[in-house]
């Protein structure tokens, strides 16, 4: 059986924060805004996820209510759902991650998110895409307010 899955996820900017991407720390004068470490290309990532699982999302799985994920590491936190994945009998496929932002630019770093992703899932890097965009100097993306990130997946197993 194969299931698809898709992820949303967006976190605004905030002063005195480091951007993390895919799990790569990019160089910005701002981060995002978040209880973890707002990495919001690994946060749509693991809801691809679930969803194709049908699990709960992760902010169910991990709220941000407790303190044991203040600041946690997104890619530890995706091993674990890749993880779950394995456990319900489940392949991870394919997986695919657009990022939208007017700033910083994020192409030379898709490759290294690339890695990393595939790295905390323990899939080939031939089965993660990462791509990033801008909007067009349009809405909160364009007005650079903050990132947002869309991912889907491919899973295949019993369900």
């Amino acid at each position: 059986m194969l299931r698809i899955g898709h992820g949303f996820d967006v976190h605004a900017f905030a002063e005195g924060r480091a951007l993390i991407l895919g799990g790569v720390r990019i160089d910005a004068p701002r981060g995002l805004l978040g209880h973890s470490d707002a990495d919001v290309v690994t946060h749509a990532l693991m809801d691809a996820l679930l969803g194709a699982m049908r699990a709960k999302d992760i902010g169910q799985l991990f709220p941000d209510t407790d303190p044991a994920y203040a600041g946690a590491d997104s890619c530890e936190l995706l091993a674990r759902v890749a993880g779950l994945a394995r456990d319900r009998g489940y392949l991870i496929l394919d997986c695919d991650c657009t990022i939208a932002a007017q700033a910083p630019r994020l192409a030379p770093h898709c490759e290294a998110m690339r890695k990393n992703l595939a790295h905390a899932m323990g899939v080939p890097m031939t089965s993660v895409g990462v791509s990033a965009t801008t909007t067009e100097h349009l809405g909160f993306v364009g007005r650079e307010e903050g990132i947002a990130a869309w991912a889907v997946c491919l899973l295949e197993g019993a369900g």
